[in-house]
């Protein structure tokens, strides 16, 4: 696993990761191992939104949570992470990952 990184240096889903209470943490971070090394998945753990993206769905103490990732030369980068409060993933936040799954795609 490799997470993005932005021009500056930052890994913004790291640091997503890093502001959550520890329990939150352990369950993400042992989904994120699960589909790693058992690749590929599917639902309930993910769930493709198209164009080479997918959906990592883990339940957590304040809720649920999703981090939007790709799979790049068998490496899987993390694009955006949230806490999902309605129905549907935020415009916002697909946006936001298919603009970091583009720049990565411009780096090859």
């Amino acid at each position: 696993m490799r997470f993005y990184r932005t021009s500056g240096g930052r890994e913004p889903v790291k640091e997503w990761l890093h502001g959550l209470e520890l329990g939150a943490r352990r369950a993400i971070g042992n989904d994120l191992r699960t589909v790693q090394y058992g690749w590929p998945l599917g639902m309930p753990l993910v769930r493709s939104l198209g164009d080479g993206l997918w959906e990592l769905r883990s339940s957590i103490p304040q809720g649920i949570a999703r981090v939007i990732f790709l799979v790049s030369d068998d490496i899987l980068v993390p694009l955006s992470g949230f806490i999902k409060k309605t129905g549907r993933i935020p415009k916002r936040e697909l946006s936001l990952a298919r603009k970091r799954a583009a720049d990565l795609r411009g780096k090859r």
